[in-house]
C-alpha cells in the first residue's frame, strides 16, 4: 500500500487512487476552473482592494457600535423612559435590536443577487441613521424599542452582506484576512462603543449621545461607498462583462490581459453552469435546493452549527450586559471595566486576521476554542462565592473582592481564546457556499447568528435569576467544550483555497479529509513549479 498522502479516495468520476498533484486539476474540472486561474492568485494585490475593504468593513463598525452601546446605555437610562426599568425591559430594549437583525438579515439575503450586494449596504446605511435618530430623541419605552428595532434592520443587513461582499471581491490568499478586517471593525466598533460610554457616563442624558453618534459612521460609510466597485462576479450575473474585467484589474493590479480573461472565464462558467436552473426556481424552491443537495447541505450545517457555537458561546451576555455585570460584581466604573474586555477582545481580533490564513481556520479553531470553556467554568467557580441575591441581581457586600477580581481575569481570558477563534471564523465561512446559493447560504448563516442572539440577549437575566449566575456561566462554558468536540470532527480547513475549490470540499462528506489532501497537493505543486 502506498504513502496515504500521495492518492486519494475514489471520486464522483470514478477515478481511484489518483496522485495529488492530479487532485487539484480534477477539483478544477469538476468546477470548470482553467489550469491558469491559480497564476494570476500568485499576482501582487492592489492597494485599491484593502481601500475597498476598509471602506466595507465601517459597516462592521456601525454593527458593534450599535450592538455594544446599549451596555453602557442601560446603565445610565434612570427614569429618562418615564420610569426606571425593569430586567423583562432591559431585555427587550437589548432584544429588540438582535430581532431586528434577524429580519433584516432575511431581507438583506433575498435581494442581495437581484440588486446587487452595494444596494444592500446603502440601505443598511439609512437604516442605522434612522435608527439612531428615534433612540437619540426617545421619551419613552415604545420609541426607545422601535429604534433598537430599526437599527437591528441595519445591523442585520451589514452583518449580512459586507462578508458576502468581502469573500467575493478578496483575493484568494487574502480572503481570510480581508473578512477578518471587517471582524476587526466589528470589535473595533464595541471598543469604541464603551469608550463613548465611559466618556458620556456623568454628562445629563449622556445616554442619548452614546446612541445618537451611532448615525454618524453610517453617513460616511454612505458617502465613500460610490467609489468601491460591486462585486465582480455580480456584475457578471447580471452580464456586465466589461466592468467586471476592469473590477478584476483592478484587484489584481500586475495581472496580464490573459490573466484576468482566465480569471473571468472561470467567473462565467461557475455562474452560466447554475444560471439556468437559478432562474427556472423560485426563492422557495431554490431554499429546498440548497437543503437538498448533499454538499450544499452540509456546507449550510457547518458554517450554521459554528455560528451558533459562536453566539451560544456566552459573549454576548458580556457585550450587552457588561455593565450591568461588572456593577454586580461590586466594580464602581463597570462601563470603563468593560472597555477592558472589549479592548481585550480588539486586539484578539486584529492577531486573529494576521494568523487565521498562514497558520488555516481549522488549526487555530481546534487550538483555541477549549480556552473558552475553561475561562467560562472558573467564571461560574468565581460566582459560587459572591454573595448576590437573586431576586434583584444586587451584590450583598461591599467592594472589590477576589472572587470579582477572578470574575474580570477568566473573562479577560475567556475574551482572548474567544477574539482568536469563533469570534471571527465563524463569519468567515460564507466561502463555503457555490455562487449559486451564496447569498443565501450567507442569510441562513446570519440568522444563526441572530436567532441565538436573540436567545442569549433576552434571557440572561432570567437565567442569572433561575440558574443562579454559576450556573447560567456553567452552560455556556458546557457549550464551547461541546462545540470543541464538533468542530475537531466536522470543520474542514479550507483556507489557501479559491472559491470554486471549496464548492468542492463538501462533496467528499464534510470534507475534513479531502481539503487537507488539496491542500497538501497544492503545496506539492508549488514545490514542483520551483524546482
Amino acid at each position: 500500500m502506498g504513502n496515504p498522502t500521495d492518492t486519494v479516495s475514489q471520486s464522483k468520476d470514478g477515478s481511484e487512487d489518483l496522485p495529488l498533484a492530479e487532485q487539484i486539476s480534477i477539483a478544477k474540472g469538476h468546477a470548470g476552473v482553467p489550469d491558469s486561474i491559480d497564476e494570476i492568485e500568485k499576482t501582487s494585490t492592489s492597494k485599491f482592494t484593502w481601500l475597498v475593504a476598509i471602506t466595507a468593513s465601517i459597516g462592521g463598525l456601525l454593527f458593534g457600535y450599535d450592538t455594544g452601546i446599549i451596555s453602557g446605555a442601560l446603565v445610565y437610562l434612570g427614569d429618562d423612559l418615564g420610569h426606571p426599568l425593569s430586567s423583562s425591559e432591559k431585555e427587550l430594549v437589548t432584544s429588540l435590536c438582535s430581532a431586528g437583525a434577524f429580519v433584516g438579515a432575511i431581507v438583506a439575503g433575498l435581494s442581495a443577487d437581484k440588486y446587487g450586494r452595494k444596494a444592500a449596504i446603502y440601505a443598511g446605511c439609512l437604516l442605522f441613521t434612522v435608527g439612531a435618530l428615534i433612540q437619540a430623541t426617545s421619551y419613552s419605552l415604545p420609541q426607545m424599542a422601535a429604534g433598537r428595532l430599526i437599527v437591528g434592520f441595519g445591523v442585520g443587513s451589514a452583518a449580512m452582506i459586507v462578508p458576502l461582499y468581502l469573500a467575493e471581491i478578496a483575493p484568494t490568499r487574502y480572503r481570510g484576512r480581508m473578512i477578518g478586517l471587517n471582524n476587526t471593525s466589528v470589535t473595533g466598533g464595541q471598543v469604541i462603543s464603551y469608550a463613548i460610554g465611559a466618556a458620556f457616563a456623568n454628562v445629563p442624558n449622556g445616554w442619548r449621545y452614546m446612541v445618537g453618534l451611532g448615525g454618524l459612521p453610517s453617513v460616511v460609510l454612505a458617502c465613500l461607498l460610490r467609489f468601491c466597485p460591486e462585486s465582480p462576479r455580480q456584475l457578471v450575473y447580471h452580464g456586465k462583462i466589461e466592468e467586471a474585467r476592469a473590477v478584476i484589474s483592478k484587484i489584481f493590479k500586475d495581472a496580464t490581459p490573459e490573466m484576468v480573461d482566465d480569471k473571468l472565464r472561470t467567473i462565467e462558467f461557475s455562474i452560466n453552469q447554475h444560471r439556468e436552473t437559478l432562474e427556472a426556481l423560485s426563492r422557495w424552491a431554490a431554499v429546498k435546493e440548497m437543503h437538498n443537495n448533499p454538499a450544499t447541505f452540509r456546507a449550510l450545517l457547518c458554517a450554521c452549527t459554528l455560528m451558533v457555537i459562536s453566539q451560544m458561546s456566552g459573549f454576548n451576555t458580556l457585550m450587552y450586559y457588561s455593565g450591568t455585570l461588572f456593577s454586580l460584581v461590586g466594580f464602581s466604573n463597570p462601563v470603563a471595566v468593560g472597555l477592558v474586555v472589549a479592548g481585550t477582545n480588539f486586539i484578539m481580533t486584529m492577531l486573529n486576521a494576521l494568523i487565521v490564513d498562514p497558520y488555516g481556520r481549522r488549526r487555530v479553531l481546534i487550538s483555541t476554542v477549549w480556552g473558552m470553556s475553561l475561562g467560562l467554568l472558573a467564571v461560574a467557580i468565581a460566582f459560587h462565592f459572591l454573595p448576590v441575591n437573586l431576586e434583584t441581581l444586587e451584590l450583598q457586600a461591599s467592594g472589590v473582592s477576589t472572587p470579582a477580581i477572578v470574575v474580570l481575569v477568566s473573562i479577560i481570558w475567556f475574551c482572548i481564546f474567544y477574539g482568536l477563534s469563533v469570534g471571527n471564523i465563524a463569519w468567515m465561512s460564507t466561502d463555503f457556499f457555490p455562487m449559486e446559493v451564496r447569498a443565501m447560504g450567507t442569510t441562513w448563516m446570519t440568522c444563526c447568528n441572530w436567532g441565538p442572539n436573540i436567545i442569549v440577549s433576552s434571557t440572561f437575566l432570567t437565567m442569572m435569576k433561575s440558574l443562579t449566575p454559576s450556573g447560567a456561566f456553567g452552560f455556556y462554558s458546557a457549550i464551547c467544550f461541546i462545540g470543541w468536540i464538533l468542530i475537531i470532527f466536522f470543520y474542514p480547513e479550507v483556507s489557501g483555497l479559491t472559491l470554486e475549490e471549496v464548492s468542492e470540499v463538501f462533496k467528499h462528506g464534510f470534507g475534513v479529509k479531502y481539503a487537507r489532501q488539496l491542500r497538501k497537493a497544492r503545496l506539492q505543486q508549488l514545490k514542483q513549479n520551483v524546482a
